[in-house]
């Protein structure tokens, strides 16, 4: 099977197009997220040196600094900030799939997100809106610009989004006064230049769905990163030159009564002639409001169709998928996911 990720570029929405324009880009993001789940954006608007700023930054904190000294910015399993040790979480037991050693995929984080600051005035609960915790003020600026830039791409997919779904105009923005967002910088925390032999105990991340309604990626052109195809088989997937990755979340998957795909992935140790390369990934994952419910779309429903999710609210998803991979309680209510991935070849 030939696989590839489609291409789209959103200069029409970051620019202020034409309305022919955006329908053109409206349409290509329609089929991209009915047959893939993934797609290669261009055009997204964020300066290369923003990029650059941001990726020196994790290289001064994850090689810069020693494991002790990364570890006094830990926090508990509750806590969706700070940094996650290697080894620490296992990203597949969100979908409720038992990894053969429970805890084991081999990568180290840094999470920062939207706390209640950016909503002065709105009372927020704490829970959803959790403080940030900065290292250093030399960390806090380029990791904070590009975060914000991020999630204004985000915010600018939803308009795409919209018009793909025949959505009345501020449809998404009305779910998303008050939205949840996290960004994930994340390192494969592997020896660069060391010989390894690849077997089932060695796991960049473990498979999953991304839990919002859409994550915008940037990473390095080092392979690691699989999607999984609807035939069952798993994929290759890199940047290309100067693009994001974005990928659909389960949210989306629920609104659109899975019409769009929230597609399953993984990252293998990345691995290049037998030998580890660093490969290193920064992920925004944006949602709605904590209180908002998710349910299929009366618009998505298709004549003879029934809805395939129960309403939740966003605080009551995003809980069960954390709880699987960042406290190793398996999340029982994933029943589509897993199933596919244990089907997988």
């Amino acid at each position: 099977m030939s696989f590839s990720v489609p291409s789209i570029d959103i200069t029409a929405y970051v620019q202020g197009g034409s309305a022919e324009a955006k329908q053109s880009v409206a349409r290509l993001a329609d089929a991209a997220c009915r047959d893939v789940g993934f797609v290669q954006v261009h055009g997204h608007g964020i300066p290369d040196e923003v990029i650059a700023g941001l990726a020196s930054a994790m290289d001064d904190f994850f090689v810069g600094k020693d494991l002790a000294e990364k570890s006094e910015y830990r926090t508990p399993p509750g806590i969706n900030r700070g940094y996650a040790p290697p080894k620490s979480e296992a990203t597949s037991l969100s979908l409720g799939v038992e990894p053969a050693n429970k805890m084991n995929d081999f990568f180290e984080a840094f999470n920062i997100g939207l706390d209640r600051s950016y909503y002065p005035g709105a009372d927020l609960p704490e829970g959803d809106y959790q403080d940030n915790l900065w290292p250093s003020d030399e960390f806090r600026e380029p990791v904070e610009r590009y975060f914000l830039q991020a999630r204004q791409v985000a915010l600018t997919l939803m308009e795409v989004f919209e018009d793909a779904l025949g959505l009345p105009e501020g449809y998404f923005e009305a779910r998303s006064r008050n939205a949840t967002g996290t960004m994930r910088m994340n390192n494969y925390a592997l020896t660069p230049g060391l010989a390894v032999s690849l077997d089932g105990d060695l796991r960049g991340m473990g498979e999953h769905t991304d839990y919002g309604v859409v994550t915008v990626l940037w990473a390095d052109q080092v392979k690691g990163l699989q999607i999984l195809g609807n035939d069952g088989a798993w994929y290759d997937v890199n940047p290309d030159d100067g693009a994001l990755l974005v990928n659909l979340g389960d949210v989306t998957a629920r609104l659109t009564n899975d019409h769009w795909m929230s597609t399953l992935h993984r990252v293998k140790p990345p691995v290049v002639n037998g030998t580890i390369e660093r490969r290193r990934s920064v992920a925004y994952f944006h949602s709605f409001d904590w209180d908002a419910v998710v349910e299929p779309l009366p618009e998505c429903v298709g004549e003879g169709e029934s809805p395939l999710y129960e309403p939740i609210t966003v605080h009551d998803h995003l809980h069960a998928k954390l709880q699987g991979s960042r406290a190793g309680v398996a999340n029982t209510s994933a029943v589509r996911e897993s199933t596919r991935v244990r089907a997988s070849l």
